[in-house]
């Protein structure tokens, strides 16, 4: 078996970076830089590794690949790994991140700058681990143990209400998820395994499944987060240091999407049908309202926090659609965000850097001091907004045409939130680039250095390339939200038969 072992390596790297950043003595300037050369190292080599399994990944079959499975607690509790068409996508945009998270803390973390690494390379094993884990258990462990190392990211490295947001965060994600360890021990009971393998072949009762499903989506609407369990997300937004923020926005939200998928959508299929309506009401109201809220806000980073909860309501729209564009464009949507609002976050971090503040108004006329960080800033603006030729355009138009063929309506009240979007984008960027320069703190501030531009570089390259070829990330989930589609036609076909013999 050609790659066995691979994807340990992928989990496991970056925890031999963080111990050898552990073995470093000393705090001065010249072991900070070691710390920071050697978690960029790691990040990098991690990537690296990622692509390697890229290379080896079949797109054209939905089943699991490179899988690896060990003896872990007995029982039916195994260490097993594997990876398809709609988690690879997710890796290797967790590895790809992962060093511009590092790039953007050179020189914003001063202090605590071992410990600080450490978090974020102990978050990229766990992350890494939840998109690759085929046991319940295992998934469970990953997807919880990612809230230690963010919750020390917030309330150590945060800003002044930095302990208030780091335990709202931490509560809210684990209170729903504690719903879901109750739901894995009932469907353990059920089919006396935890491989998740197994379990997608389980027919579970369909009075069973609306439980299962509520406690999966007590956990996922959380961590998403869809309305009205968002409000810890713009707190742990504005007062998490940049690169917090573009791990939170960029990975950590799309784990509540990728439970929609592995999870509540193939397992509980009568459920899924049953709640969907719900489900579209929900997505409506986040798409609808908060980009209503990120109109007023005042800080650039709640802005764009707001508008993280309306573009993940397009995800949890598409994805309850239950037919392959919906599924689809909710799978492009999920990895465009990450590019885009990663940026977002670094662009509000370049000014932030400089002059220390995000209050909107505390800007104005940026363009003619900085041009670069003002085209930057545009292009990303514009693939928030969804303009054709942005990678944010596929995925919210694939998922409208997916909810348009389940539900006009649906799509027709989502399509407010487009126009809404483009309002409060460019309300923060008329207010930020544009205008008179009149404010003397901006008098001396200055553009892009060669470390920004070296990281923008590659978002920018790719927000535009996935906007004009889609391809690759459409071609690499296809046959597996394929084979989605159909097993769920097939679940609800059964059901029905069923249903009608009985009559």
């Amino acid at each position: 078996m050609f790659g066995f072992g691979l994807l340990s390596g992928l989990i496991f790297l970056p925890l031999v970076g963080a111990a050898f950043i552990l073995l470093l003595r000393g705090d001065d300037e010249a072991t900070r830089n070691n710390i920071r050369w050697t978690a960029l190292i790691t990040t990098l080599v991690t990537f690296a590794l990622s692509l390697w399994a890229w290379k080896l990944f079949d797109p054209s079959t939905a089943a699991f690949q490179l899988v690896e499975e060990r003896s872990w607690l007995g029982a039916g509790l195994t260490y097993k790994l594997g990876v398809d068409g709609m988690s690879m996508p997710f890796v290797l945009l967790t590895t790809f991140l992962m060093p511009f998270c590092i790039g953007a803390s050179w020189v914003s973390i001063e202090h605590r700058v071992k410990e600080y690494m450490v978090c974020f390379l102990v978050l990229e094993t766990l992350m890494i681990g939840v998109f690759s884990a085929l046991d319940l258990v295992l998934f469970y462990v990953f997807f919880e143990g990612g809230l230690i190392p963010m919750f020390l990211i917030i309330g150590v490295w945060g800003g002044k209400r930095r302990i208030y947001a780091s335990f709202k965060f931490f509560l809210y994600t684990l209170i729903g998820s504690l719903l879901m360890l109750l739901a894995i021990m009932a469907m353990y009971g059920v089919a006396g395994t935890t491989d998740i393998t197994v379990l997608l072949k389980t027919d579970f009762p369909v009075s069973m499944q609306k439980y299962l499903w509520l406690a999966f989506f007590a956990s996922f609407a959380v961590k998403m987060p869809m309305w009205p369990v968002h409000t810890w997300l713009p707190d742990a937004h504005v007062e998490a240091p940049t690169a917090g923020s573009v791990i939170l926005a960029g990975i950590l939200l799309k784990m509540g999407g990728y439970g929609f998928i592995r999870f509540s959508l193939p397992m509980f299929p009568d459920a899924s049908q049953y709640f969907a309506p719900m489900v579209w009401t929900l997505s409506i109201i986040a798409i609808v309202y908060t980009s209503l809220v990120a109109l007023v806000q005042e800080d650039m980073k709640k802005l764009i926090a707001y508008s993280s909860v309306a573009h993940m309501g397009f995800v949890t729209m598409g994805l309850f659609a239950m037919n392959t564009q919906g599924v689809q464009g909710a799978v492009f949507q999920m990895v465009s965000h990450g590019f885009v609002s990663g940026a977002l976050f670094l662009c509000v971090g370049v000014v932030y850097d400089r002059i220390h503040t995000r209050d909107i108004a505390a800007y104005g006329g940026l363009v003619q001091r900085m041009p670069l960080y003002a085209f930057v800033f545009m292009v990303f603006t514009m693939a928030n907004v969804g303009l054709p030729g942005t990678s944010g355009f596929v995925g919210e138009f694939l998922t409208l045409v997916g909810a348009f063929g389940a539900n006009p309506w649906v799509a027709f009240f989502a399509t407010t939130g487009v126009i809404l979007s483009a309002a409060y984008a460019l309300y923060l960027y008329r207010r930020v680039i544009f205008g008179v320069l009149e404010k003397p703190a901006l008098v001396g501030i200055t553009d892009l250095d060669a470390r920004e531009i070296a990281l923008f570089t590659p978002l920018l390259l790719l927000t535009i390339y996935y906007g004009v070829h889609p391809g690759p990330i459409l071609d690499a989930c296809a046959a597996s939200v394929e084979h989605l589609v159909r097993g769920f036609d097939a679940a609800l076909a059964a059901t029905k038969t069923a249903a009608l013999a009985l009559h």
